[in-house]
């Protein structure tokens, strides 16, 4: 398992970002964006496997999704990045295009946090929810890798946690944007993988199955 430079005890929580159906579905408003890169790196496979192996550990897990509210009240009109929410209701929280993919489907007591900008720390009770449980370590899964992973991190950093990506659960638009984006992101970040951060299972173990490695 991962272990820091630091001497402070790893108390760490898993983190899923915006692995949500109108992004990682191919049915999603979003699928342009970077489904095939999740399909072909085998992204929500990866991140059910970090989602298995932390709550098999006790880690907690905390689901992020980014969405606004009916009637676009939150939306930011000035954004390039989601100047398309406003074309056909894309984003919508509370609808099947905000909701987490069903391969990643939470647990009925794992934190769903709802964002409506890049930086999941902004306007959200995320720390708040960290702290409550004692987590100074966020192992990072989700897309996009340049957008979500990249704020979260230096969000992150910026308030003390320490941060693991696990690089082979996350994607971009595209294999050169990500390893750019894994470029910048050791600056204050450690890239790892999903192995690395939360162990191999033991030969007898049982929980993860051949169709949800499978199930992109």
């Amino acid at each position: 398992m991962t272990t820091t430079g630091s001497r402070v005890a790893r108390r760490p929580a898993l983190l899923v970002l915006d692995l949500i159906n109108e992004i990682s579905h191919p049915e999603g408003k979003y699928n342009d964006v970077c489904l095939d890169q999740i399909e072909s790196r085998g992204v929500l496979g990866h991140a059910r496997r970090a989602v298995d192996r932390a709550r098999a550990a006790g880690i907690p897990v905390v689901h992020v999704v980014v969405g606004f509210s009916p009637g676009l009240a939150d939306w930011p009109e000035t954004s390039p990045l989601f100047t398309e929410a406003a074309d056909g209701d894309r984003l919508i929280l509370g609808t099947w295009g905000t909701e987490v993919h069903e391969s990643l489907k939470p647990l009925a007591d794992e934190p769903v946090v709802a964002k409506r900008r890049v930086n999941p720390f902004l306007g959200t009770h995320l720390e708040l929810i960290l702290r409550a449980r004692g987590v100074n370590t966020l192992l990072l899964t989700g897309v996009t890798t340049d957008l979500v992973i990249l704020s979260t991190a230096r969000e992150a950093h910026d308030r003390d946690f320490l941060v693991e990506v696990l690089e082979d659960a996350t994607a971009t638009s595209d294999p050169e944007l990500h390893e750019a984006a894994l470029r910048l992101l050791r600056r204050t970040a450690e890239v790892t993988s999903v192995d690395a951060a939360l162990g191999r299972p033991h030969d007898t173990d049982t929980h993860e199955s051949a169709d949800t490695e499978g199930n992109v």
